[in-house]
């Protein structure tokens, strides 16, 4: 599903800190995305990309109330389909 995002949207980034969202994230700012808050487990209470970043989602969401939410996925860890 495709989400359009505005200057408007307050949008929240699962994973943040890691290499990928790090990259993505930092050129959605510079394009002028309203990045409100990040989650990583084990990482909350710092700063990143001028961002606080928490470790779960319902306290982001309880701080920032944000509209949207980007997800990263590494490829360092695939998914099985098969169990």
């Amino acid at each position: 599903m495709t989400i359009l995002v505005s200057k408007d949207t307050k949008l929240l980034c699962q994973g943040i800190t890691g290499r990928e969202a790090t990259f993505h994230m930092a050129r959605a700012q510079a394009y002028g995305t309203q990045l409100v808050a990040g989650v990583r487990p084990g990482k909350g209470g710092i700063s990143h990309l001028d961002v606080p970043v928490f470790d779960r989602v319902r306290d982001a969401v309880a701080a920032t109330a944000p509209l949207a939410m980007a997800t990263t996925r590494s490829t360092a860890s695939p998914i099985s389909a098969a169990s």
